[in-house]
């Protein structure tokens, strides 16, 4: 289960020319195996995010990069933080899930979520609708991925997706984690008692509890230990060997993307001991680990590796 995940939301670096974007993106996940990092994950999106940077600014295909990086790595999972959804049909889903576990050699994990980002299903001709539409296309979504992914062969004639004794062959190498991403109390930690093994959550370090009771809310009605059910919260750092240094780059990035001024507040910036604290003072909520991006400097050499040294040893 993911405990310290380390996300690449961003393939925009300064001074990189395209024929080493993937060498850029392989080091990156490169240093955070071999610095601790349990799981390395990308964003499934098409455009980058508002809060990133621009929608034109280079976005790779989650899946086909994790099936490339599972060439590159040999202990750490690999998933998209998170899927969405509405952006591929369920039976289809639980296949690509399943084609990275037999190439990984059994290290996929499943993460995966309603679908937000308008504009992608708007260019792309995907189907948007309304907050309950995405939400009961993820639920009928959730009975034929599971399904196909635990060796059944599952029928659903739902309302938005069917599937007729859906057979999944090769059937995965592992037992392949599922991870919900978003922290609605009502509907999301909902799904995540019933279905999930993990949920990530992305919200204020204040609103952890109020959330980790709704989780345990649920369980308890579903039946099901709360402990069964591994919570991380996802955050943004940026690293150096001095706060100075660290700030001096976090700036930098601020100046070459301006849309990501609205991250500074949430942003973790300082030295190993400033980070470790910070992190250490998320741990005191309850919370079982962390999803950690950074797209500030996450692309220079050595800055992952210092990322995960800070925060292994937060989380075993």
């Amino acid at each position: 289960m993911t405990r310290l995940g380390y996300q690449i939301p961003n393939f925009t670096y300064p001074d990189v020319a395209p024929d080493q974007l993937f060498p850029t993106i392989v080091a990156q996940a490169v240093e955070a195996e071999n610095s601790g990092f349990d799981t390395v994950l990308v964003m499934d999106h098409f455009y980058q995010l508002p809060i990133l940077g621009d929608p034109g600014e280079p976005m790779i295909e989650c899946y086909t990069l994790l099936s490339a990086l599972a060439q590159h790595t040999r202990r750490v999972r690999l998933s998209a933080l998170v899927t969405g959804n509405t952006y591929r049909n369920p039976a289809l889903l639980a296949k690509i899930v399943t084609a990275l576990d037999v190439v990984s050699g059994g290290r996929a994990q499943l993460g995966i979520g309603a679908g937000w980002f308008e504009l992608e299903h708007d260019s792309f001709g995907f189907e948007f609708g309304s907050f309950t539409d995405r939400f009961e296309k993820l639920e009928e979504s959730l009975h034929i991925v599971l399904g196909m992914l635990r060796g059944e062969r599952p029928s659903l004639d739902g309302k938005w997706y069917r599937a007729q004794e859906a057979l999944n062959s090769p059937a995965p190498l592992s037992r392949i984690p599922i991870m919900i991403g978003g922290g609605g109390e009502k509907k999301t930690l909902r799904m995540v008692a019933q279905y999930a093994d993990e949920s990530n959550l992305i919200c204020a370090p204040e609103d952890i509890g109020r959330k980790l009771d709704a989780l345990t809310a649920h369980c308890a009605a579903l039946g099901r230990d709360r402990s069964e059910v591994t919570v991380t919260v996802q955050t943004s750092a940026c690293i150096a060997d001095t706060q100075a240094q660290a700030q001096s780059e976090f700036e930098a990035y601020l100046q070459r993307n301006p849309a990501a001024e609205v991250r500074r507040a949430s942003t973790i910036v300082g030295d190993p001991d400033q980070v470790a604290q910070r992190y250490r003072d998320l741990l005191s909520t309850g919370i079982d680990g962390f999803t950690v991006n950074a797209p500030a400097n996450g692309h220079l050499p050595g800055r992952v590796t210092l990322l995960g040294e800070t925060l292994a040893d937060l989380v075993e």
